[in-house]
């Protein structure tokens, strides 16, 4: 009986995250024994650790945590790209003082004490991502929807939507490619399609960092838009520097967006949330809205319900659940059809996810659900309040209205006859 129990602990210990205490999403067991989930893990390492010694230890016994490959190639990356940068004699551009910065956020997370050869191993063993050809990783940066979408569904047993350029392109993803691109229409579709929002090229960079500054450095167009975009899906922060909620605000401030900045700094800025707890209003709970802008005076922020009214409302952060955007679950959907976008509005995520469901299976129109159906009858009734017809006219009356028009009708040509 006993071996059976420490048999079960052992089957507990291997599938119970060590942080979350759930069962472990993305496994990953360190060398020490002990099983977290990957999200955790990271989220050991970029916030929960004070200093760069708590986060390169287990949160459970405190032995060393070694590097991902990731990690690892992250570091490797950089250091060749400030190798090359020197050899140029590109040591005065903002670009090489970014490249600085990044490679002392990797080092900084690798810790000074790995011994250069250990690394994590995933205990999944994921398959290496798709390689783009070079004629999509052109039209990605062109924003060519149309030919991208075509080459991702050409083979849909292959995640080509989170497929990477080559290796001399520092395999970028393609959401990575559009967002550096400013092509937010194309970045859209492949978060629909389940593009990785958190994506990262080999030099560590995700699409959240292409939106604050291009690859010289430079202001990107349209960084606003972007960014609020990939928050709502979710996009999360790192801990290296152009990856970091810091250098981000830092960027928004010094290219004049204030108002991103200022939502940045906000824990649910920028973000989708589900409306809770709302005594007030009490329709209005379970309804997604994003929080557009923060007010910090009264810590209260200013959102956008995800209806066709676009009802703007000021709401505490104790009303406000996070809820991010998933391909299953978006809120609104851009569909591409005939060469242009089309965005379709709901009036709740249900009636949402209805649509998405009928577009994957070929519908024309999207499902009716039940409410929906509800809300229909009510807005017939309204109408028919309106017009004071309580009750639709029987068959029997419309018989009749339709003899008697018609008679009047023939009677007006008969007159007119006579008199003729």
């Amino acid at each position: 009986m006993a071996e059976n129990l420490q048999g079960d602990a052992a089957v507990v210990t291997e599938l119970t995250c060590g942080i979350c205490l759930e069962d472990s999403t993305d496994p990953l067991n360190l060398p020490c024994g002990h099983t977290f989930c990957e999200g955790c893990l990271d989220e050991w390492r970029s916030r929960y650790g004070v200093d760069e010694e708590m986060r390169t230890k287990c949160p459970m016994c405190r032995a060393r945590i070694p590097p991902s490959k990731e990690m690892v190639k992250t570091l490797l990356s950089l250091r060749a790209m400030k190798q090359k940068l020197e050899d140029d004699n590109n040591t005065s551009s903002e670009l090489y003082g970014n490249t600085c910065r990044c490679l002392k956020g990797a080092e900084d997370l690798v810790g000074s004490d790995w011994d250069g050869v250990t690394v994590l191993e995933d205990k999944n063993k994921r398959k290496p991502p798709v390689v783009m050809p070079d004629y999509i990783f052109k039209a990605t940066g062109k924003g060519d929807i149309k030919a991208v979408l075509r080459w991702i569904n050409a083979n849909r047993t292959e995640d080509r939507v989170n497929a990477v350029s080559s290796g001399g392109a520092a395999s970028m993803s393609a959401l990575c490619i559009a967002a550096v691109n400013n092509q937010s229409a194309l970045m859209t579709q492949l978060l629909q399609l389940g593009a990785n929002v958190d994506g990262r090229a080999s030099s560590g960079i995700t699409a959240t960092s292409y939106t604050f500054g291009d690859s010289e450095g430079l202001p990107s167009r349209n960084g606003s838009e972007k960014a609020r975009l990939l928050l709502s899906w979710g996009a999360s922060f790192f801990p290296e520097s152009v990856c970091s909620r810091e250098f981000c605000i830092s960027s928004a401030r010094k290219y004049g967006k204030h108002e991103l900045a200022n939502l940045l700094e906000s824990e649910l800025g920028g973000r989708r949330c589900e409306i809770v707890n709302l005594s007030v209003q009490p329709e209005l709970n379970g309804k997604t809205c994003v929080a557009d802008e923060y007010l910090p005076d009264s810590n209260q922020y200013r959102v956008t319900l995800e209806t066709k009214s676009k009802e703007v409302l000021v709401l505490s952060p104790e009303h406000l659940k996070r809820r991010d955007r998933t391909p299953d679950d978006c809120g609104y959907y851009i569909e591409f059809k005939n060469g242009r976008t089309i965005q379709h509005d709901f009036d709740s995520s249900q009636d949402c996810q209805a649509f998405v469901l009928a577009l994957e299976k070929g519908d024309a129109q999207p499902v009716v659900t039940e409410e929906t159906a509800a809300r229909a009858e009510q807005v017939a009734a309204e109408l028919l309040a309106e017009l004071e017809l309580d009750d639709p006219p029987d068959e029997s009356s419309k018989c009749c209205k339709t003899k008697t028009s018609k008679k009047k009708k023939g009677g007006k040509k008969k007159r007119k006859k006579k008199n003729n």
